[in-house]
């Protein structure tokens, strides 16, 4: 690829026109995680923070962010989502809570940036519900790990 395939030829901003495009199964998995003090990530694994169950309702928050994407992203189409998995994963070594979401659609589009959304929204979440303890939390390592269907094929993160 050789341009920005979100501008015309006169350089405006403008949406892909996707309607010569196949249908296809498209899948995306995004990833990422929340780095927090050990006590932090204590609470949360023992249920013990006052909002209540911080990964359920991160989960719930990323899974809505990847059906609202369109809305948040300007050019981003609009999608009927087949499946969105968040996988929310507390890692007590690392003092972090590793997000996985997985996205699929059958469309003429992929579902990548619902991918990265879902994981950005989730950890976020995470942060919102647990900033009253742990303000120096660090969202890192938000990024694409594969992609399959369409016309490009497949992708895969070669770390």
């Amino acid at each position: 690829m050789t341009q920005l395939t979100h501008f015309n030829q006169n350089g405006e901003a403008h949406m892909v026109d996707v309607g010569e495009k196949s249908t296809t199964h498209r899948i995306a998995v995004a990833e990422g995680s929340i780095l927090m003090q050990a006590e932090t990530l204590q609470l949360i694994v023992q249920g013990g923070h006052k909002k209540g169950d911080v990964l359920g309702i991160a989960r719930i928050a990323g899974i809505m962010a990847a059906k609202k994407t369109s809305d948040l992203i300007p050019l981003c189409h609009p999608l009927a989502l087949t499946h969105i998995s968040v996988d929310l994963t507390p890692q007590i070594a690392q003092n972090q809570i590793h997000c996985q979401v997985t996205v699929e659609t059958r469309g003429q589009t992929g579902v990548e940036m619902e991918a990265l959304t879902a994981v950005q929204v989730a950890l976020l979440t995470v942060y919102d519900m647990c900033k009253a303890v742990d303000r120096g939390m660090i969202i890192r390592e938000v990024k694409l790990q594969k992609k399959s269907g369409g016309k490009s094929g497949n992708w895969e993160r070669n770390e």
